[in-house]
Order: structure tokens, then sequence, then C-alpha cells
């Protein structure tokens, strides 16, 4: 079966030598690999809008967000080198381009001589120029495979750039939607420190006045202490995620300190996302159109290696200019010119060309499990965005009605305990109730934001050319 027939979904350009004919002695690898007609988990089959793919982050309508995406995209230092890969294969095709075309040489030279005799010396000069043209004649087809193979390589290396721009917008997104999560849990520290303080204070004030225990001051006074503890790893938390988002954005740890400060809450994912069909996931992403070239370039590289078999030609030729004066070295009288046709086969090299037909055949069957790999893990990865995304949002609205309940039972609570009417550790219990289930809210708030980011990544979104 042919992949790129049967099993490929993407038309690339220059992948006619599937249809092979002529003295190819190997066999091409095939691939049994299916593709799922709909996605197990979304009912969502609308087409895939790759335009708004382009740019998902701005879905999520945070200022912040879209300019930390910029940033990245124009200053992150792996860009810049995927971008320099890019300029260096073009460079590779062009040297792989001139093998197909003649070349010229040229030489000259001068020489003086003095000779003495008896009537005085002599002094003669004389020059020489020539120009040395070759051309290695493509009679088996191997440079044009090896030009095939270089194309390949520059548009693999073009969606390797496309891939990691992909990578890296889903991730400063995920960066950010960590460091707004921490943001939210200090805050939700915060404020359950300060109920904790006006507890302590109350159970001290009742202690002074006779109406309270000890314990009850000391076990108010651990609650609240405990809480406070929390407070350091939250910030380092925050400035971790900081020093992340700098780092993808190709800066020094502090450069957008004053950008990020400007507080917002935890990105808001869209209510829905087109999800299309596996198919249209597969033609978007540039990671499997990637394998997919790479797999071209070791078919191209086999069918040079079996090339190596049959005959070359090489021409040469020369066109000297001798003088003995540099006024008269173009004159017709001093030149000369010849031509030579040199025709080569290979008859006996040890099993050298063999072997090397071997290592390019086996690479070939390398790139194509990759290839298959690279398609597997592309819808594995969308499935497990959707799933994520489906159960995140199933915990989170029980989350919600949970955190409800809990803040109703902390304000009743306290005011029941000033009441009189329940214990003090009724009191803290209610509280570190609510702290456990603000924190788990928070979290997966988060976590919903960071599925949609993967889902975005997964269906191939945030690359352009």
């Amino acid at each position: 079966m042919n992949p790129f027939t049967t099993v490929s979904l993407i038309p690339l350009a220059g992948l006619t030598f599937l249809g092979l004919s002529g003295c190819v002695t190997t066999e091409r690898p095939a691939s049994s690999l299916s593709i799922p007609a709909a996605w197990q988990h979304s009912a969502n089959t609308k087409a895939l809008d790759t335009g708004a793919l382009t740019r998902w982050w701005k879905r999520f309508d945070d200022p912040t967000l879209n300019q930390l995406v910029a940033k990245t995209l124009a200053n992150n230092t792996d860009l810049r080198t995927a971008v320099s890969l890019v300029e260096e294969s073009r460079a590779q095709r062009g040297v792989t381009r001139s093998a197909l075309l003649p070349s010229l040489d040229g030489s000259s030279s001068a020489q003086k001589s003095r000779s003495h005799d008896s009537g005085g010396s002599d002094t003669s000069s004389s020059y020489s120029a020539s120009l040395q043209p070759s051309w290695e004649v493509d009679l088996s087809g191997k440079l044009a495979k090896d030009l095939q193979a270089a194309d390949s390589d520059l548009a693999e290396a073009q969606e390797n750039l496309h891939a990691l721009q992909v990578s890296l917008s889903a991730e400063m997104a995920d960066a950010y939607v960590s460091l707004r999560v921490a943001e939210a849990q200090l805050d939700i520290i915060k404020r359950n420190v300060a109920s904790s303080q006006e507890t302590a204070d109350v159970t001290r004030w009742e202690e002074q006045a006779g109406e309270g225990t000890t314990f009850s001051t000391q076990q108010a006074k651990s609650t609240l202490e405990q809480a406070r503890a929390s407070i350091p790893d939250a910030e380092q938390a925050i400035r971790e995620a900081k020093n992340r988002i700098t780092l993808l954005a190709g800066l020094a740890p502090g450069a957008l300190d004053s950008l990020l400060a400007r507080g917002s809450d935890i990105p808001a994912p869209p209510a829905t996302i087109a999800t299309g069909i596996p198919a249209d996931t597969l033609r978007n992403r540039p990671d499997v159109r990637a394998a997919e070239y790479a797999f071209a370039a070791a078919i191209a590289r086999t069918q040079s290696a079996e090339r190596e078999q049959y005959p070359s030609l090489t021409l040469s030729g020369s066109l000297g200019l001798e003088a003995l004066s540099t006024g008269t070295i173009f004159s017709p009288e001093t030149t000369a010119a010849n031509a030579l046709g040199n025709l080569t086969a290979p008859i006996f090299n040890g099993g050298r060309i063999r072997e090397n037909i071997n290592i390019q055949t086996a690479r070939e069957k390398q790139a194509l499990i990759t290839w298959e790999s690279t398609i597997l893990t592309a819808l594995s990865e969308v499935e497990d965005a959707l799933i994520a995304i489906r159960w995140t949002n199933s915990r989170l609205n029980i989350l919600k009605g949970a955190v409800d309940s809990a803040r109703q039972a902390e304000k009743l609570a306290r005011l029941n305990y000033k009441a009189g009417e329940i214990d003090l550790l009724d009191v803290l219990t209610a509280q570190r109730t609510l702290l456990s289930l603000e924190e788990s809210q928070a979290l997966a708030q988060g976590s919903l934001s960071s599925a949609h980011i993967q889902l975005y990544k997964a269906l191939g979104g945030g690359w352009s050319k």
C-alpha cells in the first residue's frame, strides 16, 4: 500500500517519484496506517478554521497574552535558530543544484628568461592563459535525485520552523496561565490569612476577657501561621512563571515585569472550538508535513544511491592562449583548444554501492516509521486535549457548587461561633475547607485553559507562512 496515495492526507509537490519506472531495484516501503473518520471525544465536526487557528490566542481576549505571544514569535532564541537552519538548508540546496550546471576554471602564468653570450644578454617574456570548462552530464538522473532530496530537506526545515512556532505560542500561553493561577492562589491565601487573623484576634480577646481558653487561642494562631506558610510557595511560583515567560520571549529576567504587573484573571477559554475531522488536523500540522518531507528526501536519496550503478559522462575541454607579449596573447594565432568526453562506469567496488543502497533503504524505512509515529502522536494529542476539556469542565462545575456552599458554611460558622453555638474547631474546619476548595477551583480553571491551549496546539494552530 502506498502511504502517499492511500494513507497520506497531504499532497506534496514533487512526490511523483512514487510512481517509479525504469531501473530502480528496491521496493518502496508501504504503510498500513489508517486514519479515523472522526474524533472519539468530540461531536463537533465543523470544518477546521485554519485562519482563526493562526492566531488562536486572541480568542482568550487577554491583551497581555497577545503581546507575550507576539514577543515570543519575534524574539525567541530557538525560533531564530530555526530560521537560520532554513537559510542553511536553502544554501545547501544551492550547492546541490550547482552540480547540475557546467563549471569553468581559469588560470594564467607569466615567465621571463635571460640568456648570456659573448655579445651580451637577451631577455624574453612569455605569457599564457587558459580556460577549463567541465560538465557532468546527468545520464542516470542521480544529480536530479540529489536535488530532489535537497528540495525536500528545505521544505522539511521550513515545516520544522512552523512546528516550533506552534509549540512556542502554546508554551508561552501555558506559562502565562500558570502565572495567573499562581497569582490567584496567592490572592486566595491572603484572603484566608485575613480571615484566620480575624478568628485569632477574636479568640485572643476572649481569652483576655476570661471567656475563652488558651487552647482555643493557640489553635487559631496555628491555623493562621499555617496559612501564612503557604505565601512563600505561591510567591516563588509567581517569580518562576515570570522568568519562564521572559525566557520564552528571548529576554532577560525582569524585562517584562511592568507588562506582567497588570493583574488580570486566569484567561478564560472560548466556549467552543471547531475541531473538524482528523484529516483536517493532519493537513494543518507542520510536524506531520515535516515528517512527510523527510520521507520524501529519504526516498530520493535511495534512488540517488541506486543510480550510482550506471555510467556517468563528464565533458571537459580547454582553451589555451600563449604569446611572447601581452599585446598578442589574444590573437588568433596564439589560441589552442581541445575537448574531451569521459564515460565511466563502475565495474568492481567491493560492494560499496550495494551497501550504500541498503543503508539508504533502511533510512527510508526509518523515515516512514517516523512519519507514522508523528501521525499517531498528532491524533493522540487531540484526543487527550478533548478528554481533558470534557472532564475538567465537569470537575469545574462541581467545584463551583462546592465553593459556594463552603463559602456560606464558613460565614455561618463564624456567626454561630460568635453566638456561642459552636466550637472554634468547627470554624477552623470550615475555613480550611473553603481554602482547599478555592485553590482547587483556581487550579481547575487553569487546567481548563491549559487544556484548550493544548487542543489549539494539537490542531496545528499558531503558525503562518
